[in-house]
Formats: structure tokens, sequence, C-alpha cells
């Protein structure tokens, strides 16, 4: 059923008080493939939604708005050292990782506690403490919206590159998530490079999977605002990725910044970094801020407005390409 002028305020992590002019809940494949029998969803303005956790939205949304709502999580297959499970993309991620390692099955810990559900989290090639999902999926089940022709795209065809994906990109709007296959490790070995993630894992008895879990949830609790409490959306803009030659221009005048080797001749800077350096960690402009222990966070303290955090956000972003000469970019989707 097609609702009108639904209101949005809980299916956004920011919070913003906007309508979408029609919203249709999906709970399964065949409701998917159904959608091509609706005119206005094949005609009009269409947006696929999943956790709402990466979104910002600045005005009412003036077209159809799909939820996409599939769950269960089934064993699909067992190898050597590996367990297939398929998960519906409307699962939410953290109770998937919490069902993994509960069962001992290794490779999600290091992102437990991400916001958002599971189709989303391969739409956005999600990543926290030097793991990224695309390393665990398998296969990525879509339908494909105008035809409803269901297709399974295997991981090496996803495109997955840093926080984006051919879902994100290519086939954005054409095709929807329904969801998705991950191989998960049964003999693991974690990885708690990252950080101090280990002293963490540690002082909790040792590097096992629900320690580095717990860890990475102590971590996350400790600098990062709950969006329940204050609207977010987690990390605002991505890592830039610049050539070694400018990272090391850098480093001669600020040898405390961190970077990390990107490959090719290229190195990853940690934007918040960028952001406290130019002293936007703790700004407030009215209701829209920066999170005062993560300048990676935008956050809407009450009543912002979604163009409030966008013009704070596009100040941050000429700051920063003021002073150190990179470019920020967003890592929410604007709507």
């Amino acid at each position: 059923m097609v609702l009108r002028n639904y209101p949005l305020e809980k299916l956004n992590s920011f919070g913003m008080k906007v309508k979408a002019s029609a919203f249709l809940v999906l709970n399964s494949e065949y409701e998917a493939s159904r959608l091509r029998e609706r005119d206005e969803i094949l005609n009009g303005r269409r947006l696929i939604l999943g956790g709402g956790s990466n979104i910002l939205f600045t005005e009412d949304y003036d077209g159809v708005i799909i939820k996409v709502a599939i769950t269960g999580t089934e064993i699909v297959g067992r190898e050597r050292d590996k367990i297939v499970v398929k998960v519906g993309a409307g699962v939410v991620w953290d109770d998937f990782v919490l069902w993994a390692v509960q069962n001992g099955y290794g490779g999600t810990e290091n992102l437990s506690l991400i916001p958002g559900e599971t189709g989303a989290a391969a739409v956005q090639n999600i990543g926290a403490y030097g793991a990224e999902v695309s390393n665990l999926i398998r296969r990525v089940d879509v339908c494909e919206i105008d035809t409803g022709r269901h297709e399974v795209i295997e991981q090496s065809d996803c495109r997955f590159s840093y926080r984006s994906s051919i879902f994100k990109e290519d086939i954005k709007g054409s095709h929807m998530v329904t969801s998705v296959t991950f191989a998960l490790s049964l003999n693991h070995t974690t990885d708690c490079s990252y950080g101090s993630l280990s002293e963490y894992a540690d002082r909790l008895g040792g590097r096992s999977i629900e320690n580095v879990r717990n860890a990475v949830i102590q971590i996350r609790q400790s600098k990062l605002p709950d969006p329940l409490v204050t609207g977010n959306a987690g990390s605002f803009f991505k890592n830039p990725v610049v050539d070694d030659s400018l990272a090391h221009e850098l480093l001669s005048e600020y040898p405390d910044m961190p970077v990390y080797d990107a490959g090719e001749g290229r190195k990853k800077i940690a934007a918040a970094w960028l952001i406290e350096r130019c002293g936007w960690k703790g700004f407030r402009r009215g209701d829209a801020g920066v999170h005062k222990l993560q300048a990676l966070v935008l956050v809407n303290h009450g009543t912002a407005t979604g163009r409030e955090i966008l013009e704070l956000s596009e100040d941050i972003r000429i700051d920063v390409a003021s002073r150190f000469g990179i470019n920020l970019s967003r890592e929410v989707e604007l709507i």
C-alpha cells in the first residue's frame, strides 16, 4: 500500500522533519518484482531507502520512497573454512554482526555498531578499523525495478571501492538490493592492527572475535554520538586519498598528520584530523554542529534543518581546501 505525505523523521538518522509525497514498504523479493506494475514508480522520481543512516534530507521528497524491509538470515553453504550466509537487505547490520559473533563466525567484528541495514552496507561498502564489508561479500541479489527481473551480481562485478560500489554508482535507482551473501570464517584470526583496537581487546581478555566486537563498541561509543539521542549520520566526509607528493609536502609541515598507505603512489589522510586542525571540532551554529569528540561527525542538536547542516559542511570543505589544498568529498548522500 502506498502511503501519502509520509513523515520521515524516524527514517533518517539526522532526524530531519521532512515528508515523502509517497511511501511504500517492501517485505519480500516478490513484492519488489511487482513494482513494475505501478506507473508512479516507473515514471516518477523514486528513492530506495534502507535505514536512513547515510542520508541528509534538505527538503520534503517529491516522489516515491521505497523502504526495503526484507529480512531473514540463512546459512546457504559450508566450505572447508567458511560458512556462507544469505542475509535480507532489511536486516539491521549490527544485528547480523551480533549473530555472526555469537555463532563464532569471523570477519564482521571490526564492523560492529555501524548504523544502517545490510543492503545499504553493500551499497556503501562500509568500513571501519581496517576492515571493509566488500572483503566478506560473495554475491548480491538485486531486483531491476522497471522489469521486475531478479539478478545475482558476483563480488568481482560489484565494482567495490572506497565507500562505493556499482549499486551506488552505475545502477543506482534502477536496481535495488534484496539480499547479500557473505562468506564468514570458521577458523578466524582477528585483525587488531588499527589504532587502539588491540589495546582495548587485550584489556577485555584477549583478541577473540567477541572481545574485538566489544572493543570496537567501546571505542565507537566513547567518541561517536548515538543517533537516537543526537541526530547524525556518522562520518560525514570520506577520508581523502591524495598523491604521495602532496602527502609528503603536508607531512613536512604537519608531522603529526595521520597518513595511511593507499597503494599506487597514493596516501589516505584522516579527514577528522584536517577538520580539527581547522578549528571546527565542537563548533556549533544554532542546532547544526560538529561533534565535540569526533570532528568527522556533523550533528543535529535538535531543530537544525538539512540546509543548515549542508551549509556548515560546505564551510568546512572550503576551509580545509584553503588550508591544505585538499577537497573533502561527502560520504553522506544529499537528497
